[in-house]
């Protein structure tokens, strides 16, 4: 049962997605909008980009058949576990300290950025490149824009995000 959660899990992202969007107006304005919009942007961005364990597969053909990759069950704690849980406390440190939004801003445009790489180094699609091009960055930018921060909190932002990322490179590359 745990290896179909963990292979399934992307299919309830787009319902859950739209759910939370539907919920908004009943939530109040605690949370401002493009803030609450990452999670379900992201939901979005999950399926396009797990659907068929697809990214796993691409990230693990990259890599190469020396390297351990990322399994089902790695890529259910990454996106379920951590980014989930990353927005969801976010959103309450936002509640009272809106400036620290930004750290869903960069969590957006880094990935963004890194399917724009690999899309310009491999010239070809990378799976979660179309929602990371047209959702993540907008969104992104839409943060950014119209949520002040101190550039202390954008440079440790920027720092968490990038490290957070690598730490899944790393774990991915570990010899097979």
């Amino acid at each position: 049962m745990q290896n179909r959660l963990f292979q399934n899990w992307a299919y309830a992202t787009p319902p859950i997605a739209l759910l939370l969007i539907g919920l908004y107006p009943f939530i109040g304005t605690a949370i401002a909008l493009p803030l609450f919009l990452s999670l379900p942007v992201y939901m979005f961005h999950q399926y396009e980009e797990h659907d068929d364990n697809r990214f796993a597969e691409f990230l693990n053909g990259m890599l190469g058949a020396d390297k351990k990759g990322l399994s089902p069950a790695h890529v259910w704690i990454i996106n379920v576990i951590f980014v989930w849980f990353f927005l969801l406390a976010v959103f309450h440190i936002a509640s009272f300290m809106p400036s620290w939004s930004v750290l869903v801003a960069y969590l957006l445009a880094v990935n963004g950025v890194l399917h724009v790489a690999w899309a310009v180094k491999f010239r070809k699609y990378n799976p979660g490149l179309w929602t990371g091009i047209l959702l993540f960055f907008p969104l992104a930018t839409w943060i950014f824009v119209t949520i002040p921060a101190t550039l202390t909190i954008h440079i440790f932002s920027a720092i968490l995000v990038i490290v957070l990322h690598a730490a899944i490179l790393i774990l991915a590359r570990r010899p097979a």
